[in-house]
């Protein structure tokens, strides 16, 4: 268990505004006692933002300051600075962090960040993505939490459009209705309207575009303003049969 609600956490990030997401994440911290387990993990992510601005000195001060992380704290530690590393374009480093961090959440039962672990694997060793994928989504499987649960949006979603890219349109869809089901029962309302987007655009390029049309059509219904399904739509409008 996180000592922050997944959700609190969710709610305090805005990857589109790193900046502001490291000014809530230090506030929180304070107010929860920066020595604290729960301020602590709030600070973990204080330095995730920072290195999303390319600050990663400052990301890895942060980290530093974590006096005795343990448990939890101890592996979102390890998971951040193998990020910095990442997004610093050190891979071979970042994967060592997310190694050690794989084996730290599988050994304390930290579900969650066994994924997450998992999951940055098949980015910065992306050359046995498929494995690192294989085990995030074997830990999915076991796990009755469902914040765990989750991951699998992001996980199917990443797997169909690498799939789509290599022209396995088949296997992609598969992939994209699995990550569609996922979001449906664990994810939110703008998770699930992105997975079924994925799904008719799939769907376009097998060439069942009235199947797609149905799909965008119900999307601009409850979302108009929504460019991505103006877009297909245009498209589709022109392609598909009367």
């Amino acid at each position: 268990m996180s000592f922050i609600a997944h959700d609190r956490l969710s709610e305090l990030w805005d990857f589109s505004d790193p900046a502001a997401s490291e000014a809530r994440f230090r506030e929180e911290a304070e107010r929860e006692g920066v020595t604290s387990p729960a301020g602590q993990e709030l600070r973990t992510q204080e330095a995730r933002a920072l290195g999303l601005q390319g600050r990663f000195a400052d990301g890895d001060a942060i980290l530093d300051s974590i006096e005795n992380p343990a448990g939890l704290v101890a592996v979102r530690v390890v998971i951040e600075r193998g990020r910095l590393r990442n997004s610093a374009g050190d891979r071979e480093e970042a994967s060592d962090h997310f190694h050690q961090a794989l084996d730290l959440a599988r050994a304390g039962k930290f579900d969650y960040l066994a994924v997450d672990a998992a999951h940055m694997l098949a980015i910065s060793d992306s050359e046995r993505a498929d494995q690192w994928d294989r085990i995030a989504l074997a830990l999915i499987d076991e796990s009755d939490d469902p914040a765990v649960k989750g991951w699998a949006v992001a996980l199917r979603n990443n797997r169909g459009w690498s799939l789509h890219g290599q022209g396995a349109l088949e296997e992609a869809l598969v992939e994209f209705e699995l990550a569609r089901d996922a979001a449906e029962h664990f994810g939110s309302p703008f998770q699930f309207h992105v997975a079924k987007w994925a799904v008719a655009r799939c769907l376009r390029s097998l060439g069942r575009n009235d199947e797609s049309l149905a799909i965008q059509e119900e999307l601009f219904a409850n979302d108009p303003e929504d460019e991505w399904v103006v877009e297909e739509l245009a498209f589709l409008r022109g392609q598909s049969s009367p």
